[in-house]
């Protein structure tokens, strides 16, 4: 019996395959949905004080005044912007456009960059502007 397993064929691992950014891509898609849920349970927090009279939004407010929860809402911020650049990503793909490893990889890269971008130039715009 052992014999027989030794000469079984193994099924192809994580190991085999060098890493491309269009796989960090699917990884960070995946992690931001998750991020998302979480995040928005802060909006919708928000958007409850802001409805609930002067003294709950006072008090929201002053809670998103925070440095660290702002760091956290820039982070949901990237998150949000980035996966919505992923769902146009797979849009794209989903058209038959952009399927080639070359092109793939660019959207790729154009997805992080764009992001980070786009992240930072609204929150320079809010610290800049409010």
């Amino acid at each position: 019996m052992s014999d027989l397993k030794s000469r079984r064929p193994l099924s192809p691992h994580l190991s085999i395959y060098r890493f491309r950014p269009t796989m960090a891509m699917s990884i960070l898609h995946r992690i931001t949905g998750g991020a998302l849920y979480f995040g928005t349970i802060l909006v919708v927090w928000w958007l409850a004080a802001a409805a609930s009279g002067p003294e709950a939004y006072e008090s929201a407010t002053s809670f998103f005044g925070n440095f660290l929860i702002q760091i956290v809402l820039i982070g949901y911020t990237w998150a949000l912007i980035h996966h919505a650049l992923g769902g146009i990503r797979h849009f794209i793909w989903d058209t038959g456009h952009g399927l080639s490893k070359e092109t793939s990889t660019k959207f790729a890269q154009a997805t992080i960059a764009g992001s980070l971008a786009i992240t930072v130039l609204l929150w320079l715009g809010i610290w800049i502007f409010a």
